[in-house]
């Protein structure tokens, strides 16, 4: 039975088969004879490179390159090269699962048919004795864009729960926040090319070199064409040691440090004028804010030289072309969405959007995280960018799935909210898909407590990850490579991931799962979708007229194109049938086919004009004192992904970091006597963990830094504070106090230990 002790899942190693196929590619070219190959994407990052897996015996034993898709012309990071491996593991979940204490791992596997049925019963016996919103739903941003309309979907009018979020709460909600608040619409505004003719790239909260490394390659490109790299960052990442100006912000601070450079902008004129007048509204009040920002103040609560921000400030504001992006390190804080806001103003101010070579972008996450947050399994969304508590877009949705606007739920509560709501005894019951609370959410030995308290879980996945060890139902899922549909990777572009092989035994494919729930409660209309193919052509229906409109795209267009860039009406602006649109790379082009369709300038408000917002300071909920002096910050390492369930099961991934260490400057360590690979405590109000210690110069003196990948005892994430940003509702990740100790092994180690 394939549930391993999460404890010991780093010694799992890679196994034969694939070996085999790297031995045949060794000794001959190309793929051997009797293997096929599929054009897809990588399952992990946002950035979804594209991939051709080898097939042979229904598995996939390989790959190669594909040098044709543009985004990444056949490059791959570890990960990606490594993706394969997860194929054919002995972990893979082949039947269903039953919570069983007398069973030898405690589950015992039962016939998917009584699975279903036993859910099916489950969920009609809490929604009647305690509601419709006593069941709950969390769904994931690696889903492909079908699935997640069909959770949407499924909850809203199947189970006419208004308590569905999903686990891009964690990565991508601030961002889309601030988007909407300043542009309108939530989408990276350029295509990545833009960043090669940049003149300055300012990279704030982004290690891309180990989580989007792919996009590293974009910037050292536009680097031997002269341009100069500013890096934001409380670690010296691997870009930020070649960056032409390093910025070690104190963690949660960088909205002070963007309102501080915008302070020197307006200072010394070096702003875009005619854009400002033109095309945004609201510069006259931010102006007015950031005249306090003086450099003195801002180095201060920073804790950045002010030489240095004078210099950021004069690259940035001089440049002729640049580009700005960010991720999780300036959006995981109780005030990620001010941090976001303060980094769009410079670039409004700066007039360098809308145009070659002039962008913005968030970073992608996860592996949908664009297109999962689009189409309807946030907790306040429908279909196209909707918002559920409109009346005019739940009136247009209501339509498409043939039911009364008054039946579709009010906006429902954020995925942490819903664990509170466990623990208040308003939700007793949860299906989740794709998500694993246990390891990626804050203060998890309280998502513990409450998955204990549940009346009823069930859980859908292809291996037993760790959350899903407290289901009393476990149903298997569908791997990337065993289903196709489409995602929308980094820049905006709708691509598609096609089926490489079958799912193995009693497995099914995630879509057919929910339909088979939904046909077992008698709820089943809306729900009988044939293919994924069928699920996207309703979604283009639900999706026209919307911020995120679908409409003109299809498979066969995706497939021609090599993707296609939202917008994509199906109409052109004088409302005629159009076919032929191509999409739209890069968004806010002053006169372009997008503003004109609307009727007014380039940025998504009734009056065509982008919004600067006055992003206000706020300190972390969680300041240092005396009794936890330490501040924490947590993050990714290149070759692990998210809650690690996938690659912390692929032996070379595993390899190249096996287990998470504590990152500590040598003034710290030698503050409290810690040596390189010694053991320590690492303690919160929360919690604590016990881990190695990884002496580095690359990080400020009063911080400490935890990869958050791996579960159990070795989870960061029984530390981090669930405080959360009252807009976005994303947790505060980056900044909590901490102590250090230093300490023995702990006794979990023992167990790893070969026997004499």
């Amino acid at each position: 039975m394939p549930i391993p002790d999460p404890e010991n899942l780093a010694l799992l190693d890679a196994f034969g088969p694939h070996r085999a196929y790297e031995r045949d590619r060794a000794q001959a070219p190309g793929a051997p004879a009797d293997t096929h190959l599929v054009k897809t994407h990588c399952c992990f990052c946002g950035q979804q490179c594209g991939i051709q897996l080898a097939v042979r015996d229904n598995a996939v034993v390989g790959f190669e390159p594909w040098y044709d898709f543009p985004f990444n012309k056949g490059k791959l990071c570890p990960k990606g090269i490594k993706r394969y491996l997860q194929n054919q593991h002995p972990d893979r979940l082949v039947h269903a699962y039953a919570k069983d204490a007398s069973a030898p791992e405690g589950f015992r596997a039962l016939p998917y048919a009584a699975a279903i049925a036993r859910v099916a019963s489950e969920i009609e016996r809490i929604q009647t004795q305690h509601g419709a919103d006593a069941f709950a739903v969390l769904t994931g941003a690696s889903l492909t864009t079908e699935k997640a309309y069909l959770m949407g979907k499924f909850a809203h009018m199947t189970l006419r729960t208004a308590n569905i979020d999903y686990n891009g709460r964690l990565c991508m909600v601030s961002a889309g926040a601030g988007n909407k608040k300043a542009f309108g619409v939530d989408r990276a505004a350029n295509p990545w090319d833009d960043i090669l003719g940049a003149e300055v790239l300012l990279i704030a909260g982004a290690n891309i070199a180990e989580c989007a490394p792919i996009t590293t390659d974009y910037v050292w490109q536009a680097r031997e064409r002269g341009a100069r790299i500013i890096v934001v960052d409380p670690r010296l990442t691997p870009l930020a040691r070649t960056a032409d100006l390093f910025l070690p912000v104190k963690p949660g601070r960088d909205v002070a440090l963007f309102n501080g450079i915008l302070h020197l902008m307006i200072e010394n004129d070096w702003l875009d004028r005619a854009f400002i007048d033109e095309h945004t509204v609201g510069f006259e009040a931010l102006a007015e804010h950031v005249a306090e920002w003086t450099p003195a103040r801002t180095a201060e609560v920073t804790g950045i030289a002010e030489p240095l921000i004078r210099q950021a400030a004069a690259m940035w504001g001089q440049a002729r072309t640049s580009f700005l992006m960010h991720a999780r390190g300036i959006e995981h804080h109780s005030h990620g969405v001010q941090n976001v806001l303060g980094a769009i103003n410079l670039v409004l101010a700066s007039g360098r959007i809308g145009r070659e070579f002039c962008g913005y972008a968030t970073i992608t996450g996860q592996g949908n995280g664009q297109g999962g947050r689009e189409h309807g399994q946030k907790c306040d969304q429908l279909p196209g960018g909707r918002d559920l508590g409109d009346p005019e877009h739940r009136a247009y949705i209501a339509d498409v799935w043939g039911m009364r606007p008054d039946e579709l739920p009010q906006p429902g509560v954020d995925a942490y909210e819903i664990f509170r709501k466990v623990e208040r005894d308003e939700v007793r019951g949860l299906l989740s898909i794709c998500f694993n609370p246990v390891v990626s959410l804050p203060d998890n030995n309280f998502i513990r407590a409450m998955l204990d308290k549940l009346e009823f879980y069930v859980a859908i996945d292809f291996f037993m990850n760790e959350t899903a060890r407290y289901a009393d139902v476990v149903l298997p899922g569908s791997l990337h490579e065993e289903d196709e549909g489409t995602v929308t990777q980094t820049e905006g572009r709708v691509i598609k991931i096609n089926k490489a092989v079958d799912c193995p035994g009693e497995a099914r494919q995630d879509w057919i799962i929910i339909q088979d729930i939904a046909r077992a409660l008698g709820r089943e209309r809306g729900l009988t979708f044939a293919n994924p193919e069928a699920i996207f052509d309703e979604l283009r229906v639900a999706s026209r007229g919307g911020l995120c409109d679908y409409s003109g795209i299809t498979y066969d267009k995706i497939e021609r194109q090599y993707g296609v860039f939202w917008p994509c009406p199906d109409t052109d602006p004088d409302g005629e049938p159009c076919p032929d649109h191509p999409g739209t790379p890069r968004l806010f082009e002053p006169g372009s086919w997008n503003s004109v369709a609307r009727g007014a300038g380039p940025f998504y408000f009734a009056d065509g004009k982008a919004r600067f917002n006055v992003a206000r300071y706020a300190p972390p909920t969680e300041v240092v004192d005396d009794a936890f002096p330490i501040i924490l910050t947590t993050g990714r390492v290149v070759s692990q992904f998210l809650s690690g369930a996938q690659t912390r099961r692929i032996g070379p991934l595993v390899d190249h970091q096996p287990e998470p260490r504590v990152e500590i400057h040598p003034r710290l360590a030698e503050r409290f006597g810690i040596a390189h690979d010694d053991w320590v405590r690492v303690s919160s109000r929360r919690g604590e963990c016990t881990l190695q210690a990884n002496v580095v110069r690359t990080i400020r003196p009063d911080t400490v830094f935890i990869p958050y990948h791996w579960a159990g005892r070795k989870s960061v994430n029984q530390l981090t504070i669930s405080a959360q940003d009252p807009i976005s509702k994303i947790p505060e990740f980056k900044v909590c106090a901490v102590k250090l100790e230093k300490a023995t092994a702990p006794a979990y180690r023992a167990d790893l230990e070969p026997q004499q």
